[in-house]
């Protein structure tokens, strides 16, 4: 039978055999590590044991760069379908896919049934896959936010987390964060900014812009939302509609949204990290109707293995249509991402296409 003691005995003695069967948090140092580990042997009430890494993540332990535990496969089944299935939910979210997994998915990729899974995920973790999925998406977004430091702003940490509507981050805040998710950035301090809404094919454009340039091009089904998702943004810049004043700007989008080659470059005012910069310059390269994956991107800025850094940086494009970040799909031909939306991702494309054949 196992007990802590005898888990704690297989840490004293450091036993290999162990390894994959379970591992063990450190409360005094953070970290978590492999029966075998040859770290100084921990006291016993700082001993904390977990059937899988991924349980000791959840609990807030990083992994031991000493004895990658990790690495390690689990030589029980019902573990070894638990690290599986946690390793698709990981890969949705790298994705950039819009929300969590379905049960029926992460099932079919860990190789059970989704009832079996439930149960076992349920039994080893304490957790569904389900709110699994929410905790780690949190957790990114957290960290996105705190790393941002205004690059890229609360939208794009919002998406690269994988959430699909930032409006849904805003109206949990409260209970997840602790504060809102504009307060991790540096809100356009001391900036002030116009924008305007205008009805569209794809439902509502919010085009706003500082005296230097656009700095926000988004898209979805209410002006209210809109405007809330771009107030809350740049919670410290003084923000003002005015949709006379943004009405060049925004005829500029909307003849994008049509197919149209815009006569000259919109000057832009956006905050982005040299490599956001070089990838969305590389986006704005790709011709009308035609598309480039990640990877190609990632090669054509001379770095061939960033295809998932390159993902992230389309997720943290803030400006739609004038950075167009829908012509980034991935290597299968499948859409991938995009934080208005795959279904109007679907249809720029094929706007773009349409009206590329009818030019000749």
């Amino acid at each position: 039978m196992v007990t802590d003691e005898s888990l704690y005995s297989a840490v004293l003695t450091r036993d290999r055999h162990q390894d994959g069967r379970f591992v063990y948090g450190v409360t005094s140092t953070g970290v978590y590590c492999r029966p075998s580990c040859a770290s100084r042997r921990p006291k016993r009430e700082n001993l904390r044991f977990y059937p899988v890494p991924e349980a000791a993540e959840r609990a807030g332990f990083r992994a031991c760069k000493r004895c990658q535990p990790r690495a390690v496969a689990a030589p029980d089944p019902q573990a070894a379908t638990v690290r599986r299935a946690c390793a698709a939910i990981e890969r949705h979210l790298d994705a950039g896919a819009e929300g969590p997994p379905t049960l029926q998915d992460v099932a079919e990729a860990a190789g059970v049934s989704p009832w079996h899974l439930q149960r076992t995920f349920s039994r080893l973790l304490g957790i569904s896959p389900r709110a699994y999925a929410d905790a780690l998406r949190l957790e990114r977004l957290k960290s996105g936010l705190k790393q941002s430091n205004g690059h890229g702003g609360v939208a794009g940490a919002v998406f690269e987390a994988g959430y699909g509507s930032g409006s849904r981050v805003y109206e949990r805040a409260g209970a997840e964060l602790g504060m809102t998710p504009a307060t991790y950035a540096k809100g356009g301090r001391g900036a002030a900014i116009t924008f305007a809404v205008a009805q569209c094919p794809l439902g509502r454009l919010l085009v706003a812009a500082t005296e230097k340039g656009v700095c926000s091009v988004s898209l979805g089904e209410s002006a209210a939302a809109l405007e809330r998702e771009l107030r809350a943004d740049y919670p410290e810049a003084r923000v003002e509609r005015d949709d006379k004043a943004m009405g060049g700007m925004v005829a500029d989008c909307l003849q994008r949204l049509q197919g149209a080659e815009p006569h000259k470059a919109l000057p832009l005012d956006v905050r982005a990290t040299a490599f956001q910069r070089r990838v969305w310059q590389e986006l704005q390269a790709i011709p009308l109707g035609e598309t480039r994956s990640y990877r190609q991107i990632a090669a054509a800025i001379g770095q061939p293995q960033a295809a998932r850094a390159v993902g992230r940086a389309c997720a943290s494009n803030p400006v739609s249509l004038v950075i167009p970040c829908h012509r980034a799909i991935r290597e299968d031909g499948s859409l991938g991402g995009y934080r208005w939306g795959l279904k109007r991702k679907e249809t720029l494309l094929a706007t773009e296409r349409a009206a590329k054949l009818g030019r000749g």
